[in-house]
């Protein structure tokens, strides 16, 4: 039995966030059971799931991203109810956190490096002798303001101050991925689950990158973002948790089929 957790609305803790409410009928649709649960009470001990889980069921959270210790708090109210997350607290930051995930595919998605905030980043940049510089944390990068993307190193300073103004902190750490010249346009989210990838179309033919991907990955459910450079060859841009992956180029409906395929037995 499965169960797919969502974030509540503010307002009204009962209901699912109206960012979800496509993904909640489309899975109610599919035989699929969902509950909510208020991420601000996370951290202070007072979370409920509505509906409660059933002993036994496994829950897969469906939302915004967590801090691990959000997420840990949130494993914990699903097993306090009998039931058991799909992704534990490891499996979740062992594709939610580049580090963690980049030694596993450094041959598929550019160089990258990794440093503290104490370490002097714009020398560190500059022995590096990088044309450009792509700058984020374990997680996300700068999507306002300057941007993430830089080619002079001293600018690296401004980026950081940016992304500490407009995100409130950086999480886990520095990564600076070495860019390349990417087709930005042929930029595709894959979901695998199970051992198994699904493409957006169910006719899409699955690249073998992605496949590699999927080889190479031990987390039940991931994201994977694939791109091809100028000179055709594939690369992998991010890996994700799937349950806080946004369903970019993909519909709700397509999203929950690939549940059902997998609940059915019929990989």
């Amino acid at each position: 039995m499965m169960r797919f957790l969502f974030p509540s609305d503010y307002f009204n803790p009962k209901k699912p966030d109206e960012g979800f409410l496509e993904q909640v009928e489309c899975l109610h649709r599919e035989g699929f059971e969902t509950s909510v649960i208020s991420l601000e009470t996370l951290g202070v001990g007072t979370s409920k799931i509505v509906p409660p889980p059933v002993l036994g069921e496994s829950v897969v959270y469906r939302g915004w991203m967590l801090s691990p210790l959000d997420y840990e708090s949130l494993a914990g109210v699903v097993q306090s109810k009998g039931a058991t997350v799909l992704t534990s607290q490891a499996s979740y930051l062992s594709t939610h956190y580049l580090p963690n995930w980049y030694p596993l595919i450094a041959d598929l998605t550019p160089e990258t490096k990794f440093f503290s905030m104490d370490d002097d980043l714009e020398q560190e940049l500059r022995g590096l002798g990088w044309n450009g510089f792509f700058i984020k944390d374990y997680v996300k990068s700068l999507k306002t303001s300057i941007g993430s993307m830089i080619d002079d190193p001293s600018t690296i300073g401004t980026v950081v101050s940016e992304m500490q103004k407009f995100r409130g902190n950086i999480e886990g750490g520095l990564c600076v991925r070495r860019v390349e010249d990417f087709k930005i346009e042929t930029e595709k989210r894959y979901f695998v689950l199970q051992g198994k990838a699904f493409a957006a179309s169910p006719d899409e033919k699955i690249p073998e990158i992605v496949k590699e991907c999927v080889r190479r990955i031990e987390s039940k459910f991931f994201s994977v973002d694939v791109v091809e450079r100028r000179d055709g060859g594939m690369r992998v841009v991010e890996i994700g948790d799937g349950q806080v992956s946004d369903l970019v180029g993909w519909t709700a409906e397509r999203f929950a089929e690939l549940w059902a395929e997998i609940s059915k037995g019929n990989p």
